[in-house]
């Protein structure tokens, strides 16, 4: 996990995730059902984390993985008093629920897209969201990872919950929480990993339990944890210059990765960037020549709002 990097600024969205004192609306996510006698247990013989001990009100970030190891969706699984929930982004490649669908067989699992009729609000900097009646659903950690917790509830009652939150905390736009989990280093997949990446090679190796018994790809993530490196690593890095995703990375002059995700740090820049194993300890710098840093050595957290 990196370290937690709070930016202050009096109107900076961002800062408010960070702190605690903003949330998003992440309605449009996939969210997907998952009951029946046999559903928590299907589920954890199929997912990279290990959700056996979890009890109602929590989750955990999870990937579905291919029999070769390659990440093939990421996702929260949370536990709810009803059901399990899976939470994801709806940018990625493909929906967990088309994913997870061949290997129901005769389990008793029943899967439902709830997307349309729950709304998902975000907290990643945490936030009290308690007091909010038994008819809204707290899960944590959020979705958003690095902890903090999400507010589910009826897609009905949205607009009225939107509105009694307003007064005590601030909704922040969505491309506020693209920049604040870069500030925190956070991969996104679909943008710093791919479908041809092992977790350890996309930096989400936290969503996958390596003390767990079998699951989906188990053996070749082993195989790498135990006997190898990864083929290239996600970094999370800073430069006291602008940088842009899309920018070619030099690893003593030679090509040896790509920015995948910049957002604007002071006069300079926060970035995640696919790098090569072989180049991770070289200095670093972009093809335009911003020298690259570990962010997570260089920036330093700041007090919340």
């Amino acid at each position: 996990m990196p370290t937690i990097l709070v930016l202050v600024t009096e109107f900076d969205p961002a800062a408010l995730l960070a702190s605690g004192e903003g949330f998003a609306d992440l309605s449009f996510w996939r969210k997907i059902a998952l009951s029946g006698s046999e559903a928590g247990a299907w589920l954890q013989d199929l997912i990279s984390a290990d959700i056996e001990d979890l009890v109602p009100g929590h989750a955990r970030r999870s990937l579905l993985l291919s029999p070769t190891g390659r990440i093939r969706a990421d996702f929260t699984a949370a536990l709810t008093d009803q059901s399990w929930l899976l939470l994801q982004d709806p940018t990625q490649p493909r929906p967990i629920d088309q994913l997870l669908a061949p290997y129901i067989l005769s389990s008793d699992v029943v899967m439902e897209d709830r997307t349309e009729d729950l709304a998902l609000l975000a907290f990643p900097g945490g936030g009290r969201v308690d007091r909010f009646g038994p008819a809204k659903v707290s899960s944590t950690p959020s979705c958003l990872g690095s902890g903090g917790v999400d507010m589910i509830t009826s897609m009905t009652d949205r607009e009225e919950v939107l509105s009694v939150l307003g007064e005590r905390f601030v909704r922040v736009p969505n491309d506020a929480v693209d920049e604040w989990r870069v500030r925190q280093g956070v991969p996104r997949f679909g943008v710093d990993a791919l479908e041809e990446d092992l977790p350890q090679e996309a930096g989400v190796d936290e969503a996958v339990a390596f003390d767990k018994g079998c699951y989906l790809g188990q053996e070749a993530v082993a195989k790498v944890r135990n006997l190898g490196h990864p083929r290239r690593l996600v970094l999370w890095l800073t430069s006291d210059r602008p940088v842009s995703a899309g920018e070619a990375v030099l690893a003593d002059g030679e090509e040896s990765g790509v920015v995948t995700s910049a957002e604007v740090h002071r006069e300079g820049s926060i970035l995640l960037a696919r790098v090569k194993w072989e180049a991770r300890e070289h200095l670093l710098r972009t093809a335009s020549g911003a020298v690259l840093q570990s962010a997570a050595r260089v920036v330093q957290p700041s007090s919340p709002v």
